[in-house]
């Protein structure tokens, strides 16, 4: 790990990102007229606050420059900024185009460039992109021996075993590169990521190039002000992935199919597929096809070049997490792994993710609990799939308990009532993370979109309550199946109100302790 000014502003100048290097005394090309040039910095840092003698700071976004005192105070040996801040340090300024894309340049000089020693997969799409990277992250695993790492918006792991909370579907860039020094240095040889399509609108994963990518599906999501302004733009910036893939697994039939197939050309990226298929008849559909083996689905049978693998049966059940499962062995065979060894199929059995397809009954009543991350029309929409294909016939009581974001993905507010409302008999309103807009704004906006006249619809702003008053709805029913289905929280234990972490018990937590 060894960057110094004058390597820093070699890395930047190859990417067309120097402008120049500024001190208070001179405006330069040459960084080896600037004083220290070749003292290899201690280290690179975004946060001011963590700011150590010898440290590169990068001023990323919408920098105050009045930090700059203390990252002074702190020992700031250098900056990287896109505007000129010699007024408020003596340290030299390497002024860039682009700050990001000058952090990820620079972090992966810094950490001497872990991303060449791992088999990177990426994988991206509207819905399915944490199941399917869990499903990938376990057949690599179990063919490799533990020599996998995983960064998810669930959790990361560095050392094929051990899993700590994350805080983004797609870390920083510099977080990303310093996890993956430390996963080459735990002995790791694959490394399995979401990619989200803000990492590539904000360039998280900027010069990042994947041995493999997965585009799964594609559907209206995380349009606003503050995300993309456009479907257009969403799809747009998802597509990036396929240019900076050696190799694309896509999913059979996904909406704008033929656009992602000519940028899969267009860019020499060899294509293998995965589908659903609704029999055994059908194995051939894709490179890696499953298809249910009974009428409950609750068991599907996997084909590979239409060789049968074997039949498995997942803990977390839904079509869509066995047609995940297909995409993660897609993956694992496009890297070379040989996913007719038994222990491919065996090693997706057991997979389990908190707070998806979470299935609870009342030890008291005849009521099912699921807890769910579906947060847009096509994850409400196929959650409610899965219910009535498996419920269906008992006529079950369903309610939806589910708020939304705030001051982002907008869309979603309308999309989760139309998949709902015709489909459910009660929908309670309640809180979601919010940003700085008032709970009580989303749920009322969410109300206006239900045209549903028959459509039971209730706010209660406190989740907690929201799932309690629920329990106690099923409970007091005549005993035919009711179904409760909490979405959009999963399994976190906080809710952000205006910017403020609250603690939050959590809707499993919660659903655990009243069917106790």
């Amino acid at each position: 790990m060894s960057l110094s000014l004058q390597s820093a502003a070699r890395e930047l100048f190859a990417e067309n990102l120097l402008h120049e290097i500024i001190t208070p005394h001179m405006w330069t090309m040459n960084a080896a007229s600037v004083e220290n040039n070749e003292v290899p910095f201690t280290a690179i840092t975004y946060d001011t606050r963590t700011v150590t003698p010898g440290s590169l700071l990068v001023c990323k976004g919408n920098f105050n420059p009045k930090y700059l005192e203390q990252a002074n105070k702190l020992g700031m040996a250098a900056y990287v900024a896109t505007n000129d801040y010699s007024a408020y340090t003596d340290a030299p300024g390497l002024i860039v185009s682009d700050d990001k894309k000058a952090l990820s340049i620079l972090a992966q000089a810094y950490y001497d460039h872990p991303e060449r020693q791992l088999t990177l997969i990426g994988i991206t799409g509207t819905k399915g992109k944490t199941t399917t990277a869990y499903y990938t992250h376990a057949i690599i695993n179990a063919l490799s021996g533990n020599t996998t790492a995983l960064f998810s918006s669930v959790d990361n792991c560095v050392d094929g075993m051990h899993y700590v909370e994350s805080d983004l579907t797609t870390p920083e860039s510099l977080d990303a590169v310093r996890m993956m020094r430390e996963a080459v240095n735990n002995g790791m040889k694959y490394l399995v990521m979401e990619v989200s399509s803000q990492a590539y609108k904000v360039n998280r994963v900027y010069d990042f190039h994947f041995d493999v990518a997965a585009f799964l599906n594609i559907s209206p999501d995380h349009i606003s002000p503050i995300e993309h302004p456009s479907f257009e733009n969403y799809l747009w910036c998802k597509r990036q992935i396929i240019r900076n893939a050696d190799m694309l697994v896509l999913g059979e039939r996904s909406d704008h199919e033929q656009l992602l197939l000519e940028d899969a050309e267009l860019n020499r990226v060899p294509v293998s597929t995965f589908a659903l298929a609704d029999s055994p008849a059908q194995s051939d559909i894709a490179d890696v096809t499953c298809a249910p083996t009974n009428m409950e689905h609750t068991a599907f049978d996997y084909f590979v070049d239409g060789e049968r693998l074997g039949s498995l049966t997942l803990a977390m059940e839904g079509d869509f997490n066995y047609a995940n499962a297909a995409a993660a062995l897609a993956i694992a065979h496009d890297i070379g792994m040989d996913v007719s060894d038994p222990r491919a199929l065996a090693s997706l059995a057991d997979v389990r993710i908190s707070g998806r397809m979470e299935e609870m009954h009342d030890s008291r009543s005849n009521t099912l609990a699921i807890v769910d991350y579906a947060h847009n029309f096509a994850s409400v929409n196929a959650l409610l799939d899965f219910v009535e294909q498996r419920y269906g016939a008992e006529h079950p009581h369903i309610t939806l308990i589910t708020g939304s974001a705030g001051n982002k993905a907008y869309d979603r507010r309308e999309g989760i009532v139309k998949a709902a409302q015709d489909r459910v008999q009660k929908l309670i309103l309640t809180a979601e993370d919010t940003d700085t807009e008032p709970i009580e704004q989303i749920c009322s906006e969410m109300a206006n979109n239900v045209t549903n006249e028959d459509l039971d619809v209730q706010t209660i702003l406190d989740r907690a309550e929201a799932v309690k008053h629920a329990v106690d709805e099923a409970r007091a029913a005549d005993g035919g199946l009711s179904i409760l289905l909490l979405i959009g929280k999963g399994d976190e234990q906080w809710i952000k109100d205006r910017n403020i972490h609250t603690p939050y018990e959590g809707d499993s937590q919660i659903i655990r302790r009243l069917f106790a």
